[in-house]
């Protein structure tokens, strides 16, 4: 199965859309993503599930406007999990969240 990091359809009418302010779109998008990971890293950290989810749905939408298939999915799991107050297994799906913004922001810098 092939996994879709970035969908590059939306992601191209976004640019479209948005023409000559796509570049300040995107450096908005990884300056406030950049945040919102170290964010969930320290409610993870923190135990602070509220806050695990807070900051986990405020990166999927983020991440969804961007067309980030995999981190809006990543992010909606541990949104999930925030919202049952819980932080078991957070760490995993943090691990995840990481990797996969990383590969996002490549690739949608690289547009």
């Amino acid at each position: 199965m092939t996994v879709i990091h970035v969908d590059l359809d939306s992601l191209g009418e976004l640019k479209e859309i948005m023409g000559n302010e796509f570049s300040l779109l995107i450096d908005t998008f990884v300056s406030d993503s950049d945040i919102r990971v170290e964010a969930i890293k320290s409610a993870v950290d923190s135990g602070d599930a509220e806050e695990v989810r807070r900051a986990a749905h405020g990166l999927k939408g983020s991440a969804s406007n961007m067309g980030a298939v995999q981190l809006t999915n990543f992010c909606r799991e541990l949104e999930d999990l925030g919202h049952e107050g819980s932080v078991d297994g957070a760490q995993a799906l943090v691990d995840h969240i990481v990797t996969e913004y990383n590969t996002a922001k490549g690739i949608i810098v690289a547009l």
